[in-house]
Parts: structure tokens; sequence; C-alpha cells
């Protein structure tokens, strides 16, 4: 990895030449160990040194990764530039200093504090935040302020998780650990796409596969995903019907012998019950209401019950959904029905969205926590809290979850709201009304790492804060294990540790004695002993054995599992081995659960269910990943994955555009219509979808695209319980569009979006290594849309165009280097990026790259195809030549072109691929068999 970060800073001389410090990955919840090489070199003048971030790679003896990382975190340098960094304070746009910021939002929270209430105002935080972070935010609302208003995006993540795991454990106790991925006979991931968005888990299960044959995978997913590759078997469910599968399953075990009663008699309450809810769910029921085959339904079912060991792992295909919740406790009645809990390779096991989503749990980051896992609505717990704090006050009921708490943002309820480190605007369901609320509250506060997204558009005042590599403290993974993530640059600018907002916000609010830390180390050290306060066992986060660590201790903390105490100094790996669970009896508890269909159905208006989820090498709203042109290549454009037959239903060709309408039309709108809630996308013909069912990613948005923010199509349809909304199914209506021209643009520099507007009706806007691609469309002729472009660079003094076959092809110099490529027609058209990044790389262009410019054909040596391994730029053309030539494994391939051999996590598709192009011996086969066919007539 040679891409490098420099940052000037005052070093003391001992500090001089190279080092590495281990630090963890941002991204998602698996939580891997990154190792970051670090050179300080001494400046010309003495004074001080430059801190050169030169190397990563992953930490070998980290027990999430050992060593290896996906195509995110290997890219993590490159993702981590200053360009689109937030540098200072602003008041309504304007540069202020932090005196005034501060005291503009202390002052503003105060006021509307003293005139409306404490529940006038909210925080809506984020899984970006570190623990440290978390537990001062959540101090200053609930211990402080007095209220429960503070949510975070992990709302939108895992809160279905979290209120399933407490119904049935009394707590929200993560029971498995990764070795279990490895050490069972039967992985089930639900609603997962691990392959894209776990990679280096993943790969764990795929390596266990190779290690054991006999370790069968089944996937439950009404796509046939990249994850599908390592299936045994695939359940294509229809989407929404997951409880009445797992209460088939629970139905199945009990009539064919596949119960542990004596765990049941023993260890859980509410069997009866349950199994009673389930008794009408036969296979051929579950079979024709999931709309899976029968044989299918009765395999899952037999592998579930003759396995010993079995791990189902879920994610967002469960959570998201409006009884989210009631689909957890689905999967957990059958591991407690059958024993399959509680011991190596067992457990049902909620894998985590976000990089500290887990810790934000811990401190108590939803609405309806406390902190430390202890419980608004429990007495003893809010005195224990608040005696700890020494607070003016303790909040004593739930605050406001997500969904809610923008409703009363839009209704005047709340009249001060403070977003840190997420973006509501792209990653809320209703954009339009997400907008609106936020249009019309008194005061919106942003910290955040960037300059710009499309929720610092609505705010006040923003905040710099500081982003990883420069941010300290712990965060917690899907395993429960902590983790440091260490302050390696200064802060960039004017930036500050959120931790330091937070609390020079709360001093500058009055609140003296809280918030007086000096060092992340005094906060980490307050927030474990209050897990152990008068613990004694009673809770299950008890981190009692690291509670009084020095500074020094802390710094070289190792990653460890809690509940980490007397019982256990060195961490736990499994919950649940001793069957005593942290409800009031001690024993676990099923649900009984009826099957709830999505709120929001089809109809014949609107025929289609929208689902949605992350693309390969991108994360979340891309405001870090998408600085980096390796993971922009792989798939630079959103796209709407669609059945072949549903295409050919609406006379609809690769790459046509559609736009999508959804069924919930009567929402509050914007006061203008800057926001580009209208949905444009072209579609992606793809035989793994279901029919009637389309997939987008939810990835883009106004910052780099017209019309791909997909969020204004998901209703505010959410889990009644825990609040999660429902972003995996909407009722949507497909309208083609039919434009005048449509191509690409490539350019030196970004072009300005309010440009951008005016000239296309349809553009995204992607980052390369040596300048910008814009894939557009618009309703004006080509001759219009290139004089357009002439007039946006006057001083590009060299253009030449050719039409050839109703396509142009243009370019422009600027003393004769290629500064513009364009290239126009009626059709899609996919010019190879990596060729154009070549060209803007050369301060001259010979005769050839002229001509290819013109032709709008590369030359030979770009001629890869799509982008399918980001590590070593290998191409589609290039492995299917391969494969034609006789490589017939991934490892084959690996061998032969590097594809799938560092972070691996094109290796489904590379699987995907072999399927597609392997040659098959059909004359072979076809003239043996009739040798036999002439054998049998000779007998005859």
């Amino acid at each position: 990895m040679s891409q490098t970060n420099t940052v000037k800073t005052k070093r003391a001389s001992q500090e001089q030449g190279p080092s590495e410090v281990s630090s963890t990955c941002p991204y998602c919840g698996v939580g891997c160990g990154v190792d970051v090489s670090v050179d300080y070199v001494k400046s010309d003048t003495g004074n001080g040194s430059t801190v050169r971030l030169s190397g990563l790679s992953g930490t070998r003896d980290h027990p999430a990764n050992f060593g290896r990382l996906c195509v995110k975190g290997t890219q993590l340098l490159a993702t981590n530039s200053l360009a689109g960094r937030m540098q200072t304070p602003t008041i309504d746009g304007k540069k202020a200093s932090w005196l005034a910021a501060i005291n503009k939002v202390a002052q503003s929270f105060s006021d509307i504090i003293a005139t409306h209430g404490a529940d006038s105002v909210a925080f809506y935080v984020s899984g970006q935040l570190l623990t440290e972070d978390y537990y001062v935010a959540n101090k200053l609302m609930k211990g402080y302020i007095g209220s429960a208003n503070i949510d975070t995006n992990s709302r939108l993540c895992m809160s279905s998780a979290v209120t399933a795991y407490k119904r049935a454990f009394g707590a929200d106790a993560v029971p498995c650990c990764y070795e279990d991925l490895e050490e069972t006979d039967l992985v089930v991931l639900v609603g997962s796409n691990a392959a894209w968005t776990h990679p280096v888990l993943y790969q764990r299960i795929e390596r266990a596969k190779k290690r054991n044959p006999a370790l069968q995978v089944v996937i439950i997913d009404p796509r046939r995903t990249a994850s599908s590759e390592l299936a045994d078997l695939h359940l294509p469910i229809k989407p929404g019907t997951d409880v009445a599968l797992f209460n088939g399953l629970l139905a199945y075990l009990s009539a064919n012998q596949g119960l542990d009663h004596r765990y049941i008699e023993q260890h859980t309450e509410g069997f009866t019950a349950t199994l009673e809810m389930c008794q009408n769910w036969s296979v051929d029921q579950v079979a024709a209401f999931c709309d899976v085959d029968n044989s299918v339904i009765t395999q899952f079912f037999d592998l579930f019950k003759l396995r010993d060991r079995v791990v189902t792992a879920y994610s967002m295909g469960v959570n998201q959904s409006s009884s989210g919740v009631d689909k957890a406790n689905a999967i957990i009645n059958c591991h407690l029905a059958t024993g399959k809990l509680g011991r190596e390779g067992c457990g049902p096991f909620s894998l985590t969205g976000q990089p500290n989503a887990m810790g934000g749990r811990e401190v108590g980051g939803l609405a309806n926590m406390l902190a430390c896992h202890m419980d608004l609505d429990n007495a003893v717990h809010t005195q224990l809290v608040q005696n700890y704090w020494q607070s003016p006050n303790i909040a004593t009921k739930p605050g406001l979850k997500a969904v809610d708490l923008f409703d009363k943002i839009l209704d005047g309820t709340v009249k001060a709201v403070w977003i840190m480190a997420t973006n509501p605007v792209v990653s809320m369901p209703n954009r339009d009304k997400i907008i609106a609320a936020l249009q019309t509250c008194e005061l919106v506060v942003v910290s955040d790492v960037t300059a710009q997204n499309d929720t610092i558009d609505y705010a006040h005042v923003t905040l710099p804060a500081t982003t990883w590599s420069e941010k300290n403290g712990t965060v917690t993974n899907s395993e429960r294990r902590i983790s440091r993530q260490r302050g390696i640059l200064p802060a960039f600018a004017e930036s500050k540790h959120d931790w330091q907002i937070v609390c020079d916000v709360a001093k500058a609010m009055g609140f003296k004695q809280g918030f007086n830390y000096q060092t992340v180390h005094e906060i980490f050290n307050e927030y474990t002993g209050l897990s152990a306060e008068q613990n004694q066992g009673s809770r299950d986060l008890d981190l009692s054995g690291i509670s009084q660590l020095s500074a020094e201790q802390y710094d070289k903390l190792r990653p460890v599992q809690w509940p980490i105490n007397a019982a256990n100094p060195q961490g736990t790996k499994r919950l649940f081995s001793d069957a005593k669970f942290y409800t009031q009896t001690a024993k676990a508890q099923f649900i009984a659960l009826s099957v709830q269909l999505p709120e929001q159905q089809c109809s014949a208006a609107f025929p289609f269910v929208l689902n949605s989820g992350r693309i390969r090498d991108q994360w979340h709203t891309m405001t870090r990943t998408g600085k980096s042109s390796e993971l922009n290549a792989h798939q630079p454009l959103p796209t709407l994955a669609i059945h072949p037959e549903d295409a050919a239903a609406l006379n609809l060709k690769q790459h046509d555009f559609v736009q999508l309408f959804a069924a919930h039309n009567d929402q509050p709108k914007p006061k203008d219509d800057s926001s580009e809630t209208k949905v444009v996308l072209a579609i992606k013909i793809d035989s793994r979808q279901r029919q009637g069912e389309v997939f987008a990613p939810i990835h883009w948005s106004a910052a780099n695209s017209s019309s791909a923010a997909i969020a204004s199509l998901y209703s505010d349809a959410h889990d009644p319980l825990s609040g999660q909304p429902e972003l995996k199914h909407a009722a949507v209506a497909l309208s083609p569009i039919r434009f005048a021209s449509q191509g690409q643009i490539f350019t030196k520099q970004p072009l300005a979006r309010d440009f951008l507007r005016r000239c296309f009706d349809y553009y995204v806007q992607t980052p390369l290594s040596q300048g910008y691609m814009l894939t557009f469309a618009s309703q004006q002729q080509i001759p219009a849309l290139k004089s357009l472009i002439q007039q946006h660079f006057p001083l590009y003094d060299e253009w030449m165009s050719q039409l050839l076959d109703g396509q142009q092809n243009s370019y422009a110099l600027q003393q004769g280097q290629l500064m513009l490529a364009m290239f126009t027609g009626s059709d899609y058209r996919q010019i190879d990026q990596v060729w154009l990044n070549a060209l803007f790389s050369q301060t001259q262009l010979g005769p050839l790259d002229f001509n290819a410019l013109l032709t709008g054909q590369p030359l030979t040596a770009f001629n890869a195809g799509p982008l399918i391994c980001s590590c070593f730029k290998v191409g589609e053309n290039t492995i299917k030549q391969a494969i034609e030539a006789g490589c017939e494994s991934v490892e084959a391939l690996g061998a032969k072109l590097k594809c799938g051999t560092n972070c691996g996590s094109c290796k489904s598709e590379l699987s995907q691929l072999l399927n597609q192009y392997t040659p098959a011996p059909q004359t072979q086969m076809s003239v043996a068999a009739a040798r036999i066919s002439v054998v049998q007539l000779d007998e005859q």
C-alpha cells in the first residue's frame, strides 16, 4: 500500500523515524485490526516533523481478522485524504470561531429548554462515533439536560436485533463469537450478503468449509447474491416471510424428534404457547407462503435438525423490517428449542453493520436505553446512574426513536437537533419528510468530518470533527470485542474530537462538573466503572476487569471480549454456556409469534417490491469510500437490478432508464425542489432477482448524482417495538424514460452541481485517480450539450469532434494536455475509465491517442472490461480469456492473474464468472450419448 497521508506536526525528537501503530478499521462491524506504517520525518527547519502514513496492512494477531482485510480496508489510506474535509466551524454558512460556534449551540439549546422543556431538543448520533464520544453525548442528554432524546443511525441497523435479544435473554447480549462460524456444522445466513457486507467474516466461513467439507452453508435471501456462491442450499424466499419459515421449522422439529426437551424444560419458559402458534405451519404451507419448493424447505429443516452445531447469522434483511424483532425472535426460538446455544459452533448471531454500533448500545446511545445496558424504566437503574454521574437530572422514560424524532422535528415539538457523524437525509426513509423537518427546525447543528453532504445543506451550525487516524478511543465489534482505534495524526485544521465538542457545549451550558475530562482515557475509566457499579453479575455488560486502567495500560489495551471481570479476567468468548440468562427467572423466553406481512404491499399500480442494500466496495453514503478511484471502479454507477422477464414485459433492455414511483405519495414536501427527490436509475437485467422484485444500492446522494438517492421511496413503516425502519420492502412502480442523448464526459476538474443541474436531466459524477467521470442523459440534443460544455470551459484552447454513426466524440486540450473527453450518442455508452486516466496523466498525446479519442475505441492495452478485482485491477475480459484458456478454479485464476489473492472480496464474482464462461464439454457428451444409443439399438 503506497498511498500516503502527510501532516505537519510538532513531535519530540525521540519520535523521529518509522514506526507502526495498531488500530481498528472504521467500516463494518467485523472490527478488523489494521497496522499503520508511520514515518516521522524531521523538517528542514528543525521545527517539528512531518507525519506520513506510508502503508497499511491487516493486524496478523487480531482475533477478528488475523491479518486479512477487505477491499475497503486495504484502501483506508486512499480514503483518508484531506480533500473535502470540514476545516472550520460555520454559523449560517459563514466561518466562525470555535468560541462563537460553541456559544451559539449552548445558548440556543439552553434557551429552547428553558422555554419549551428538555424534550424540545435532541441529538441524532452515529455508529461512526467512538465509545467515549457516545458516552459523553449520552451523559449530557440523559443525565444533565434530562431527556432521553438521543438516538442513533444504529436504529436503522440493528435495533431489532437488540430488542429480540432483550426479549429472549433479558439483555442485549450477543451469545456467539466469530470462531463459532468456523467450528460449526451448519451456517445459516439469513438476510445477509456477507460476501460483500462482511467480507472478512465470509472468508473465514469459506476457509472453514475448505478445511471441513462436511460444513454446510444455507443462504436465505430473496436474491441470489455473491454469498450464494458458497451455499449448499439457497432459499429464495418471498420478502417478509421469515417468521413463517422459522415458525415452520419449529413445528417441523417438534413433529420429527428434533427438540431438546431437557434444555426446554430446565432453561426456558413459554415454549408451549410458542409451539401452538407454529402448529399450522406445515412444510406445504411454508413452501406456498414463502414461494419456495417443498423439497428445498424440507432439506433446510432436516439440516437444522440433524446438525449438532448450528449458527444462524443474520443482518439487515432480518432487522430492517416492520416485523424485524419477530423475525429475530423466530430464529432465536429455534435455537432455544434445540439447545443450540451457549456452546461452540452454536447460536443466533446478529452481524452488526457499523464499526461501533455495539459500543453505542453499551453506553446507551439508543433513545430507549440507559447507559451500560441499564433500563430507563427501572427506578433502581436510573438512581444508580444518576448517583454515579452526580448529575442534576436523569431521564426516566424513553426518548424519541429516529422515525418519531424527525416527525416531532417536523411538527415543531423538537426545536433543536444536533446531528453527529451521520447523514440522515440520505440514510433515513422518506427523504422528502426529513428535508422538510430540517427546513422547519429552529436550529440544526451538524458535526462531521466532511464539508459537504446532503444533510449539511440544511445546517445552521457546522462543527468540524476529527476522523479515523486522528480519533482516539475504543470500538466494539459484532462479537462483543473491544478494540482500540488509535490517534496517529494530529487533528486536521481546526477540527476537534467529538467528545471534546460535546464537553465544550456542556460546559458552556453551565454544566461545569461532569465534563472536565482532559483525556479520552478518563472517559473510558468512568464508563467502565459505571458498568461495574453494583453489578456482581446481575448485568451482562461488566467491564470491571478493565475499569481502572492507567493511561499506559489504556494505550496498550489489547482486543478483548466482554464481560471482563474477576471471573473472566481475559474476557468471554461466548455467553450462556451455563444456560443462565438475564431474565427475572434466569430462564430464556420463547416468544409466541404470528406472521405479519410487510406494511407496504404491492398493488396493480405499484407492482414491484424494492429491496436495497450495500454494494461490494462502498460504504454508507460514500463520503469516505467515494473519494477513492479504486473503490469507485468496481461499480461506478447506481443501477436497478430487475429480472429478465420483468424487463421484457416493460420493453426494457440493458442500461435503459426508469423512473421509480413509491406507493406513499402524501408525505410533506420540502419548501423547494432543490433536494432532487426524484429517483431515476439505469436498469441491470439480472436473473438472480426474483420476478416482481427489484434491487437498488443505498449509497448515492445529491452530492454526486441527480436522482439516485433512493430513500424517498421508503415510507415511515417501522417495527413497533424496535422502531427500526422497513428499508427492504417498498411498493414501487417503474416508468421507462427515453432520453435524446446520453454518454460520458471525462474532465480534469469536477463539474459544479449547479451546472450539472442546468445541463443534464440525469447524471452521476465519479472521481477517478486523474480526474472525474460524468455519466449523463439529457433531453437536449448533442450539439446543444456540446455548446454548453464549451461555454463552461472557455480557456480550453483546442476542441476536436467527430460524428460517427450517430455518436459524437470530442476532446479538448489546454496547452497540449488533455483536459476533457466527451462521448455522446442516443444509446448507452461505457468508456474505459482506465484508458482516460492514462491519457489524463500524460503531458502530451500522440496521433494514435487522438484517433482513439475521436473513434471512442481505446487501444488494445485498455480492453480489460468491467473491473472485478480492485486490488490488482483485473477486468472481466481478462478473466474470461483466462477461463477459456483453461483456468478452472478461483485458485487457478489467482495464480495466473493474482485476482482474489489479496483482500478476497472478488472471489464470489470470480466463481460466478467461472460458472458463466467455463466451456462445457457438450460435444463429447453428446457423442458418448450417441454411441450408447447405437449400442443399445444393436443389442435390441
